[in-house]
């Protein structure tokens, strides 16, 4: 199992010491660096200024929101930094939700599933630079001819040839239709929530896209890229010291990311079998009792989240997320020491 170092997306502020980590990364062995994007920093930029100076580690987006950008912009984007980068980039991409598509973009977020694959279509056809890209399914139209339109749009192709027609794309998937979907059309998929716990669920969604006829990849060559946060503690009272500080993340996710009627995220640790612990925990999230809501995670739910213990419980953890088909541990890492650290536990 490979190792990605997760760097996310910034907060107030631009984070300091991020190329000590990245350098760091990439002498420890680690196999990829990702950047994220919500509303604030954007994935591109920091993905291609950290990464220039690199020279082995690929470089993935995880993820791209695609209502931020056209599918023909994504492309561009993605097809210019494979350049650069000498054919390196992984394009992790994703719907978000309504209250990010919809207050931050501007764009409607109905049937993201159906956007999925028109977008993940015209950026196949960018890179494979075979004909004019054309697209006739109603959410990204290529040429557009509807409202305003003054008739004169043309099928064009990339004035630039793409370096690779095969370049990756993963997908961010929750639910059960976009994960058997991400299965049938993409290289890769990037779970938030995927544990040795819960990968039984996903096992059959998985399926049933590979089955599907046309379906891109097989269980075989499938990229399973799972994040969480994996640190080494000396004892177990260090070790309640890590679980304490992740519950605050755990209940925004839980509770906090998104709107009471539509939380995608609520939505999975309810199929978690944490129903009645999600629901609790949204409506003291959404009242403001932010504490209250993280007061109620029980160290078990992190735990299985997370990978936190001794160096021999480290890496006896790390084989049960192996065991479940996880090519990729996606890890955020606090310093170049303990990037190396962890690279040595796992070496």
């Amino acid at each position: 199992m490979k190792l990605g170092l997760q760097l996310g997306y910034w907060g107030a502020q631009p984070p300091q010491g991020v190329g000590e980590l990245v350098a760091a990364a990439e002498d420890a062995g680690f196999d990829a660096i990702f950047t994220a994007e919500a509303w604030g920093s954007d994935a591109f930029t920091p993905l291609a200024w950290w990464g220039r100076e690199t020279s082995r580690v690929r470089l993935g987006t995880s993820i791209v929101q695609m209502s931020g950008r056209t599918p023909t912009s994504i492309a561009m984007h993605a097809l210019t930094l494979d350049h650069l980068t000498g054919g390196r980039v992984i394009l992790g991409m994703g719907v978000s939700g309504p209250q990010v598509v919809e207050g931050w973009y501007g764009q409607p977020f109905e049937k993201p599933l159906a956007r999925t694959r028109e977008v993940v279509s015209i950026i196949r056809k960018v890179l494979a630079r075979e004909a004019p890209v054309t697209n006739d399914g109603p959410h990204h139209p290529l040429p557009y001819r509807g409202p305003g339109s003054v008739g004169l749009g043309k099928p064009l192709k990339p004035i630039v040839h793409p370096l690779r027609a095969d370049l990756p794309i993963w997908l961010g998937a929750e639910g059960p239709k976009n994960v058997a979907q991400t299965a049938e059309i993409a290289d890769g998929w990037i779970p938030i929530f995927y544990t040795p716990r819960s990968a039984g669920m996903y096992q059959p969604w998985l399926d049933e896209g590979f089955a599907r006829p046309g379906a891109r990849r097989t269980r075989a060559d499938f990229e399973i890229s799972a994040t969480c946060h994996l640190q080494v503690v000396e004892n177990a009272e260090q070790k309640q010291m890590v679980v304490d500080a992740m519950k605050p993340f755990v209940s925004l996710y839980m509770g906090g990311m998104g709107a009471k009627e539509q939380n995608f995220h609520n939505q999975v640790f309810t199929r978690m079998g944490y129903g009645e612990l999600a629901a609790q925990v949204q409506e003291l999230y959404l009242s403001g009792e932010k504490d209250k809501a993280t007061a109620l995670i029980p160290d078990e739910l992190v735990d299985d989240m997370h990978i936190i213990g001794t160096a021999s419980e480290v890496r006896e953890r790390v084989a049960q997320w192996e065991e479940t088909g996880v090519t990729t541990l996606l890890l955020s890492c606090r310093s170049a020491a303990e990037v190396r650290q962890v690279a040595e536990v796992l070496a």
